[in-house]
């Protein structure tokens, strides 16, 4: 069967890391990406490729502010593309945006996709980081185009009550999933422990890492001056590491340019599927707190669309902040047991720059399918809190049916939504304890604790405490989800 001339690859992905920690001088964010799309030329095996470039996307940053840094990255590779723009934010957004890339590739819109980000936040967190002598922001420049809208991802009320760090939510979602599982605190912590040991084991083997060392199920497990609770039940292993100086990129194009531009064929990876939905945005309107339907949903559609199945995966990267989107994700996806769930060693070892990081795991996933030819790898990624999901599968082995792609949003819509009581009332309300977490402070000290209620009309409502006793009494391990509580009208939670 002949392939069709429209059809997508990726031939070559570039990746960085600066190691500022050990001695080398800060480098600005686009001279990043130009020099790791400058290694996916070389990577293809074409050179002259990423200066051919007929559009050129960048992963939003946070640690520097550009007008348009996808034509400041094409300036550096003497390239001369007609489409530069810069995504939303989210750690879905690379997947998300290769995911539009093929799918304009395979209508004829694009030929040559140049896809890059990068984070210096180490250098730009630094007393003295304005006057590093980088490109400064334009506030009179047209500003790039947006690839999509920015979506609001907290409800007001959580906003107000001041939950809005990814720190205190995934660790609700943990103690939500474990529940649903069955499983004690102690023994659920202790498979996370070696789920995490497993990361830092690939992490050490990986080139690319940030953290290049093992680390026993004890040692991520366990607290210590190194290892301090950031918000209980996790270490601050467990949790993504941002301080970090990184880039990576990814070059697609179609078929026939790859062709024309000499790109060798034992260089292609395919793109055989893509799926993308959003769960509910607030997370106090989730059904459930230790579920993601959009992820159930989009892995059904993409396994469909490939014409394949969770057990014919081979390699896979899970989007992995904390290690609950690790276990939410291979669970609603079905994964097989014992495949390792990451090619990196994931955001806390291999490094978490923020968006970019799903670039870093495909970039990966690229050579890893080409040492297997013929297998297949699952990308996911996720932004907000296990809020935005893209999933993708690629293989050396062009796509049966063609590339396919699909969003599963209106199914996701369809599903049920909890009501958030915002206030109690003088009179308060009964419920019952839904998921907990205790957030500590830089010395590693209890702060505040934080639970969800499930009340006895099944609305949701959100609870705290800064009283030490009751912050112990909920890291003791003992089983808390269930507990009969009494919110009074300030919603403090007392046990």
């Amino acid at each position: 069967m002949s392939l069709d001339p429209r059809t997508p690859v990726m031939v070559g992905g570039g990746q960085w890391s600066n190691r500022v920690d050990r001695g080398a001088s800060p480098v600005e964010p686009v001279d990043m990406i130009a020099e790791v799309l400058k290694r996916a030329a070389d990577d293809a095996g074409a050179p002259a490729i990423a200066a051919a470039a007929d559009t050129v996307w960048i992963v939003m940053m946070l640690s520097w502010r550009y007008s348009d840094p996808g034509a400041l990255v094409a300036a550096r590779l003497g390239a001369e593309p007609r489409d530069t723009a810069v995504s939303p934010m989210g750690g879905n957004e690379p997947q998300g945006i290769v995911a539009q890339a093929c799918r304009d590739i395979a209508a004829g819109e694009r030929d040559v996709v140049l896809i890059g980000g990068a984070e210096a936040w180490r250098s730009r967190g630094n007393p003295g980081g304005e006057t590093l002598g980088w490109t400064p922001y334009d506030r009179e420049a047209p500003r790039a185009r947006r690839t999509g809208e920015e979506a609001p991802l907290n409800h007001p009320a959580e906003t107000a009550r001041g939950i809005v760090m990814p720190t205190q939510i995934y660790p609700l979602f943990e103690q939500a999933f474990r529940h649903a599982q069955g499983r004690p605190v102690a023994e659920h912590m202790a498979g996370v422990s070696r789920l995490w040991s497993r990361f830092s084991e690939i992490a050490a083997a990986n080139p690319h890492a940030w953290i290049q060392q093992a680390m026993t199920p004890e040692e991520v497990g366990t607290a210590s001056p190194s290892n301090r609770s950031i918000s209980w039940p996790y270490t601050k292993v467990m949790n993504s590491n941002n301080a970090v100086e990184q880039a990576a990129g990814v070059i697609l194009m179609s078929a026939e340019r790859a062709t024309a531009l000499g790109v060798p064929r034992d260089r292609w990876v395919f793109p055989l599927a893509t799926a993308e939905a959003h769960d509910h945005y607030a997370v106090s309107h989730r059904d459930d707190l230790a579920s993601s339907p959009a992820i159930r949903l989009s892995g059904e559609a993409l396994f469909e669309l490939a014409g394949i199945g969770p057990d014919d995966v081979a390699h896979v990267d899970l989007y992995s902040c904390f290690p609950s989107a690790v276990e939410v994700a291979a669970h609603e996806l079905r994964l097989p047991a014992g495949i390792d769930l990451t090619v990196t060693g994931g955001l806390p070892f291999a490094g978490g720059p923020w968006n970019n990081y799903v670039t870093h795991s495909l970039a990966t996933m690229v050579g890893v399918l080409r040492e297997n030819a013929g297998s297949v790898g699952l990308v996911s990624a996720n932004g907000g809190y296990l809020t935005k999901h893209a999933l993708g599968l690629y293989s050396t082995e062009p796509p049966a049916a063609g590339f396919r792609s699909t969003s599963v949003q209106d199914a996701v819509d369809a599903l049920p939504a909890r009501e958030l009581c915002e206030s109690v009332g003088d009179g308060g309300a009964s419920g019952r304890i839904e998921a907990w977490v205790v957030s500590h402070d830089r010395e590693g000290a209890p702060e505040r604790a934080i639970a969800t209620v499930l009340l006895d009309d099944g609305r949701r409502a959100w609870s705290e405490t800064k009283d030490p006793d009751t912050m112990q009494g909920l890291m003791t391990g003992e089983e808390m989800i269930g507990r009969a509580v009494k919110l009074p009208a300030d919603h403090t939670l007392t046990l």
